[in-house]
């Protein structure tokens, strides 16, 4: 009786009498006795302020520094003192649990664990038995032993972590006083001899005391006090949620609902239940649905047969009978038919047809959109009835604050306005609206002001400013109110004609002028700011605006300057780069986040706003409501205020405030159409079923799925891998070849691969796979089916009877690896498949995915979300986490309840239990207990058992029961146990009546008898499914009609459906992929990033006479052929000339060839910069591009200028010659110096290269690169200093000393020989022409001739000579040597122009340069508009054989070109003198070699040119010699001629206008 007296009293006050006792003598230094120590805790129990607990922590804190040992206690017992218990108050919760605990089970009293020492024994004994447990009845530890077993079996998982927990602190208890030291004592022990208690003490201080919590856990902790002390308290919450562990869940587990729908709930609330909340609702979401707010029926909108009583249905089945929406789908179809129409298909089903025609899948989108806007609506009325809660308290508070009457009437009546306005409030944005003129109104935070409360300081509207001046009187004069333009705006009704006011608007103003508003028209310009932003806050005025924006408004976009040059056809962006007026109701996809993007990265400028004429009538339609139709001078001066104020509520705040939500509105309705793109291509993957057998695959159950051996490449480590699985996904065996793939031709490993072959064949025999999925990754992929096929054929021709009849059509498919590697990389596969290697835990997901995707999908749909990784639309990026997998969700629900999941089956094979959270009614936390209610039976052999033997609740019972198929399955199979036919339907348990009712019928009907005993209606249903022809011709409607069932007419088709056949697949039929699908799958591209006319990166692997062989990044091969190569393609004899192995290439797309994984490819200049393979996609309507040349062309200058800066690399040069600048400033810096100077800069090559830039003459500019050499490549430092050998063309060089010695001087000097020889004429080729017609007619009898620049070509000159009536041109070259013409080298010019005249005559194709020798492909732009030309390339000018390496390469802007200075592309083709001629002259572009002088006339040459050479090719009609025609290039335009230059230079650079203006556009 004693004990069940204390255990009347609070154990937390026992707890606090010891403590305070306790600290209260030891503090002292004296002895007292109990009576003392309880009066003193009832006074401490009083005390409850901060100062107080702060001294009784201190307390507590001494009293443990001081901890008395064994020796103190015994002295003290020695003397008579009643001892307190050491510790005794230590972890109170877990004590009373224990204290109940012992009393149970031993009968210890609750002295012997209590600090008051009531009973007689001594201290020492009491010490001994807390901490030895020697009381009577059985010893704590013994019993601890004794059960440990068994604790373990049934928390395994929980004993490591159980022993952590002493060393979590409790703040919550004691007043913040740390727990964790107290809780050790006073506790039963192991306890070992000889270990003294102070020494066991420190022990259980560090390392806990296990037995206690063993013992605790042995009670059970039902209490959630206990249990939190037990779980939160170790594990971190989100490892809690993971597992679905925290109290939350269990009570969704227990709770009789669908998890889904309390998922919901909590957000939403409980949804009222009443007939009127239903009404209304329904009545709103027919409203959403007709005004389009939900992206369901795509362009043209055929909601006509949406049903609104059919919605009023939905909403009683879900929220007052709490029935899922497959239920609903598959159970009451009646009820709400008109909802189940899938809007793209508009076919509803004959009657006729309809039992004869196999359903299909179908997503029951009208269903899930209903059900998200009853969520909206539900939060919607959640957040009126909080705001009008706010609302009433706000306004309470205010009207205490204001004396004034006319104010407190004018409050009365907007806070009625107001409340008005939120009860018809029907959207988000209409509540925002009321909001907001709440707080204009009732301004948040100032409330208490006047009581003098302190209140931090904050910033005041202009409004507010206005209103506390009193300018409110002012605005009221004004005439209509905000609320009446509203009304009239709205035409809710008209008041009577507006009154002007008899004073002026001033006068009135002078009334109110204050220190603040000193002056009328300050009164007036603040009254005005209040009446604006009192217009612009009216719900009613944003309504009938909005539905004006929304309607009209219109968005346009154009490129930034950034924008101009990023993006190009192929551009994520390329679609909306220039939309025009685009209206914001065309927006019917998520082309707006595109938009969005552009904006946010600058690219784009968008603009959106309401067109003229709509803005005109909006402006008039306002003044028409606002104004007064008064003539006075007064009235005029009142309406002109007014036009004012309208004004400033139109521009100021309502047009800008609709600008931002018709972004927002955008934005959400993008989302809305790409979430539910998302969905549809996640429809299609799970909505297919598993592979199919072939016909001749005999199988005792047509259900089984096939035997599947998954095959994924591995580069050798990891090995290729093959896996079988069995039917049901079981992983039978696992074969790694590291040699199957192996393409070398070395007689061991030719070995090692037929080994491997052995093997796989040994494999394939052993296990005779259905079929084999090979992971596409990549092109081995394509070689290694190959070798899986050889094998194949090797099996059948070798073991024809050991090989099974299906072998010989045994089918090799690809398989995507995405979702596969997911699996791979997920938990789950390592739960599943513990110990396999990652390829193999991959090949597993690859053979699943073929025998069950929907099952494959639902494994990555646990606590990790792994699913959202798998990569579905190119933009689900704009979709956030939480949004995907709520489409994930819906759509799994969908498929896996009209699918059905096989409980039996998937007992025995975990995997398969994936989508059984999708089930109905059901949901991760419900199916987790299912889960493993089902695994520990085994097998379950009725339905009903889901009820009662494995822990169903009714309602969720119902929802689920139809879609978990009982069948003789698993472990059922074979089992002899009754199993009705019934459970293995889609029918549900309440129509099995209707169902045997109906068989019978048709059994009696077939066997003309009666029979009402209970076999019968077992063997009727038997008999019908043996015979589905009965079913098949009943005229199903007659019977109903008999029956007077006809409201059941769907349940009745589709019970019939399933007594012919239960639980037809209803997905669609496994594809294998198509060429198309499997030439992506394998090269890893998509049809936006691999296309024709798109840029690519190709690197050369071999070339093989007229083409060459390169790699894609993607793997794919790429192929040139000579003439897709270079212009002059027909000049070039073989093409590894020109190419070499290893060399990159900026190439285009030409065409595809998919079925043979390889492009062709073409990287000629003239395609390179046409735009004939435009990315041609589904333009706009509202696509005009503006095309402003000369603008584009200055950006582009601008953008080339800051890419050469951004690509610049500075070199540690130290030399008098050499400069750290591009070529654009080096243009610059010798733009104003004599020709002849030079200067050295380094190459946007690399640090591997130099380019020397020479002034040749005023506007032309000639690079030459040096190639360095003897470079160390440790580290950066190394390649920016100078090279210890310098090259050009074939010279070495030393130093950087010896190339200004040896090369450059003696060249300057040739140069200026030429510009002040008598023969040289100024000016470009064109003016050059003119002088020399000219002087030809002073002279008819001569033949003259001259020199001039080449600007096309710097470093080059033009010998320019007319004979009878047209010029001819050559080319000089310079050299440090001399002068080049016609393959001879020249020392100085009087020479030259000697051999010149003696072999005037000779024939060019003899003795002048082979049109072959010019390097060709050099851009040119005409010099005149001081654009820069391209430069030339070939030749180098020293070297007596002097094979021409430099690359007249352009544009210090990171764009290298090649010797065929391809501009502005990556090209490092020809790095070498393989590109020239022995002459080492260089060929310009266009030409077309001999006699095929071409010319591309789009490349904008100067107007001197031949307007005749316009790419058709010339003969020469007075060529008496039978000359080829050579001077028809670009180098050589003239009128008419007949062709006789050659082009011996080889300077590449850049030609500018005689004012220098243009900059230098090779460089290297």
């Amino acid at each position: 009786m004693e004990g069940d007296n204390i255990n009347d009293r609070d154990p937390d006050d026992e707890d606090e009498e010891d403590e305070d006792g306790q600290d209260e003598y030891e503090n002292d230094g004296f002895i007292v006795d109990d009576v003392e120590d309880e009066d003193v805790d009832e006074d401490e129990e009083r005390e409850d302020s901060d100062e107080e607990r702060r001294k009784k922590k201190k307390k507590r804190k001494k009293k443990e520094a001081e901890d008395l040992d064994e020796d103190d206690y015994e002295l003290l017992r020695e003397n008579d003192v009643n001892v307190p218990k050491v510790g005794s108050k230590k972890f109170k919760r877990l004590k009373k649990a224990r204290r109940d605990f012992d009393e149970e089970q031993f009968g210890l009293s609750d002295d012997e664990f209590d600090g008051g020492m009531k009973g007689s024994a001594t201290a020492e004994e009491k010490l001994k038995r807390t901490l030895f447990g020697d009381d009577d009845g059985q010893p704590l530890e013994d019993i601890a032993e004794d059960e440990e077993p068994i604790e373990e079996e049934e928390d395994g998982d929980m004993g490591e972590e159980d022993e952590m927990a002493d060393f979590i602190v409790e703040e919550d208890e004691e007043h913040g006083a740390s727990v964790r030291r107290k809780k050790m004592k006073n506790k039963k022990s192991r306890h070992a001899p000889d270990v003294s208690s102070s020494a066991l003490k420190e022990a259980i201080d560090i390392f806990g005391d296990v037995d206690e919590l063993l013992l605790l856990r042995k009670q059970g902790l039902d209490s959630s006090e206990q249990k939190e002390g037990r779980l939160e308290d170790q594990f971190e919450p989100t490892v809690l949620s993971e597992k679905y562990m925290t109290e939350k869940d269990d009570q969704i587990r227990m709770t009789d609902i669908p998890e889904r729908m309390q998922i919901s709930e909590e957000s939403t609330g409980t949804p009222p239940i009443d007939e009127l909340s239903i009404i209304e609702e329904s009545t709103w979401i027919f409203n959403q649905l007709i005004n389009g707010a939900v992206p369901l029926f795509g362009k043209e909108r055929q909601d006509h047969f949406i049903n609104k009583d059919d919605i009023m249905r939905f909403l009683d089945l879900t929220h007052v009978q709490k029935l899922d929406i497959p239920f609903i789908v598959m159970y009451r179809k009646e009820q709400c038919l008109s909802l189940l129409q899938d809007p793209e298909q508009h076919d509803v089903d004959d009657d006729q047809d309809k039992s004869e025609k196999a359903p299909t899948m179908k997503w029951h989108r009208v269903l899930w959109a209903i059900q998200d806007l009853d969520r909206k609506w539900l939060l919607l009325q959640k957040r009126k009835n909080g705001l009008q809660l706010h609302y009433n308290k706000r306004f309470e508070e205010e009207s205490r604050r204001i004396y004034d009457e006319t104010r407190l009437n004018l409050n009365q009546q907007l806070f009625e306005s107001i409340l008005k306005d939120l009860r018809g409030a029907e959207s988000e944005r209409e509540v925002d609206d009321v909001d907001a003129k709440f707080n204009l109104h009732f301004p948040p935070g100032e409330v208490g002001v006047d009581e003098g409360q302190y209140k931090r300081p904050k910033r005041r509207s202009q409004y507010s400013i206005c209103n506390k001046a009193g300018l409110w009187e002012v605005a009221s004069k004004f005439g209509y109110s905000a609320e009446q333009l509203g009304a009239h705006l709205s035409l809710e009704k008209m008041d009577d004609e507006l009154e002007d006011a008899k004073e002026t608007p001033e006068e009135i103003a002078s009334n109110f002028t204050c220190a603040m508003f000193e002056t009328p028209q300050a009164v007036l310009k603040g009254a005005r700011h209040m009446a604006a932003v009192e217009i612009s806050c009216e719900p009613s005025v944003k309504r009938c605006v909005r539905n004006i924006f929304m309607d009209n408004a219109v968005v346009s976009t154009s490129p930034t300057p950034d924008g101009k040059i990023a993006i190009d056809s192929f551009h994520q962006f390329a679609g909306v780069k220039w939309l025009r007026e685009k209206p914001l109701t065309r927006f019917d996809d998520a082309q707006w986040l595109l938009i969005q993007k552009a904006e946010e990265e600058k690219l784009l400028q968008v603009t959106i706003k309401l067109p003229e004429i709509f803005l005109n009538k909006l402006i008039k339609e306002c003044n028409d409501q606002y104004l007064s139709n008064g003539v006075s001078k007064s009235a005029q001066q009142w309406n002109e205020q007014r036009k004012l104020i309208l004004h400033d509520a139109l521009f100021g705040f309502l047009l800008p405030s609709m600008e931002k939500e018709a972004r927002s509105l955008l934005a959400s309705r993008a989302k809305n159409r790409l979430l539910l793109e998302y969905g549809k291509d996640l429809w299609n993957k799970v909505s297919v079923g598993p592979y199919q057998k072939k016909e001749s695959d005999v199988s005792s159950d047509e259900e089984t799925a096939p035997r599947v051996m998954a095959c994924c490449w591995g580069p050798g480590k990891p090995a290729t891998t093959f896996v079988m699985l069995d039917s049901s996904g079981e992983v039978l065996d696992v074969l790694y070849t590291a040699a199957l793939t192996l393409r070398s031709q070395n007689v061991h490993d030719q070995q090692r691969k037929k080994n491997d072959q052995q093997r796989v064949l040994k494999f394939m025999t052993d296990h005779q796979p259905h079929v084999v999925v090979l992971g596409a990754v990549n092109l081995s992929c394509t070689r290694l089916k190959d070798d899986i096929y050889e094998i194949i054929f090797k099996m059948v021709e070798e073991n024809p009877r050991d090989v099974g009849h299906e072998m010989d059509e045994l089918s090799i498919v690809y398989g995507d690896e995405s979702l596969p590697r997911l699996y791979e990389n997920s938990r789950i596969s390592t739960d599943q498949l513990p110990g396999q290697s990652g390829i193999v835990r991959r090949a597993v997901a690859l053979g699943r995915y073929l025998q069950n995707p929907l099952a494959m999908v639902a494994t990555l749909c646990g606590p990790g979300k792994e699913i959202l990784s798998w990569k579905l639309n190119p933009m689900e990026n704009f979709l956030t986490a939480d949004e995907k997998y709520g489409m994930i969700e819906q759509v799994l629900v969908d498929v896996t309840n009209q699918v059905g999941l096989d409980a039996n089956l998937a007992a025995s094979h975990e995997w398969l239990f994936a989508p059984l959270q999708f089930i109905s009614g059901l949901g991760p936390r419900k199916a987790a207990s299912l889960q493993r209610s089902l695994v520990r039976a085994g097998t379950i052999f009725t339905r009903k058992d889901f009820l009662s033997a494995h822990g169903l609740d009714k309602k969720v019972f119902v929802n689920a029961v139809a879609f978990l198929r009982v069948r003789r399955s698993g472990l059922a199979a074979n089992s002899s146990q009754f199993i009705d036919l019934l459970d293995d339907t889609r029918i549900h348990p309440e129509s099995y009546l209707v169902a045997q009712e109906l068989a019978k019928d048709v059994y009696d009907e077939d066997l003309k008898g009666d029979n009402d005993d209970e076999d019968a209606l077992e063997m009727a249903i038997e008999h019908v499914r043996d015979r589905p022809g009965l079913l098949k011709r009943l005229r199903l409607d007659n019977y109903l009609k008999s029956k007077d069932r006809q409201n059941k007419r769907e349940t009745f088709y589709d019970i019939r459906r399933e007594l012919i056949q239960g639980f037809q697949d209803w997905r669609k039929q496994y594809k294998e992929p198509s060429q198309d699908e499997e030439f992506f799958m394998i090269s890893g591209e998509t049809e936006d990033t691999l296309a024709e006319g798109r840029i690519v990166q190709a690197t050369v692997r071999r070339v093989q006479g007229g083409r060459a062989i390169c790699a894609l990044e993607s793997g794919l091969t790429g192929i040139i052929m000579k003439e897709d190569y270079a212009d002059d393609w027909r000049d070039i004899i073989e093409l590894s000339d020109r190419l070499r192995e290893g060399d990159i290439l900026t190439c285009k797309i030409k065409s595809i060839q998919k079925n043979r994984y390889q492009v062709f490819l073409v990287c000629k200049d003239s395609e390179m910069r046409s735009n004939r393979h435009q990315h041609v996609q589904n333009l706009d309507p509202y696509y005009h591009e503006e095309r402003s040349s000369i603008q584009s062309e200055q950006e582009k200058a601008r953008k080339e200028k800051e890419l050469a800066k951004k690509h610049f690399k500075p070199r540690m040069i130290v030399h008098p010659r050499f400069q750290n600048i591009t070529a654009d400033e080096a243009v610059e810096y010798l733009c104003d110096k004599e020709p002849g100077e030079s200067i050295v800069r380094p190459s946007s090559r690399g640090p591997s290269y130099l380019t020397l830039t020479l002034k040749v003459y005023d506007g032309v500019y000639a690079h030459k690169e040096i190639v360095e050499g003897g470079k160390e490549h440790k580290d950066i430092t190394s390649l920016l200093r100078i090279g210890k050998t310098l090259k050009i063309g074939e010279d070495t060089f030393e130093d950087l000393d010896e190339v200004m010695d040896r090369y450059v001087d003696p060249l300057v000097s040739h140069l200026k020989a030429m510009l002040s020889y008598r023969k040289f004429r100024k000016g470009t080729k064109s003016e050059v022409d003119k002088l020399l017609t000219i002087e030809r007619q002073e002279y008819p009898m001569r033949i003259v001739y001259c020199f001039g620049i080449s600007h096309e070509h710097p470093g080059t000159f033009i010998l320019t000579y007319i004979r009878s009536t047209n010029p001819h041109h050559e080319y000089v070259g310079l050299y440090p040597k001399g002068f080049k013409f016609r393959k001879r080298m020249f020392e100085d010019i009087d020479r030259l122009v000697a051999y010149f005249q003696r072999h005037i005559d000779d024939p060019q194709n003899e003795s002048a340069p082979s049109i072959r020798s010019v390097a060709a492909m050099v851009p040119m732009r005409s010099p005149a508009a001081g654009s820069s030309a391209g430069a030339s390339t070939g030749s180098g000018w020293g070297g007596p054989t002097n094979e021409g390496s430099w690359r007249g390469q352009s544009f210090d802007r990171g764009q290298s070109s090649t010797p065929g200075s391809r501009t502005g592309r990556n090209d490092y083709r020809n790095s070498s003198s393989r590109d020239g001629h022995p002459s080492g002259v260089p060929r310009p572009s266009g030409g077309r070699g001999r006699g095929r002088g071409s010319y591309n006339s789009s490349r904008g040459h100067n107007e001197g040119q031949d307007s005749s050479y316009n790419g058709t090719p010339k003969r020469d009609s007075g060529n008496k010699r039978g000359e080829d025609g050579l001077g028809n290039f670009p180098g050589a335009k003239v009128q008419n001629s007949p062709g006789r230059e050659a082009f011996p230079g080889g300077w590449g650079g850049s030609a500018q206008s005689g004012s220098g203006s243009g900059s230098g556009s090779g460089w290297q």
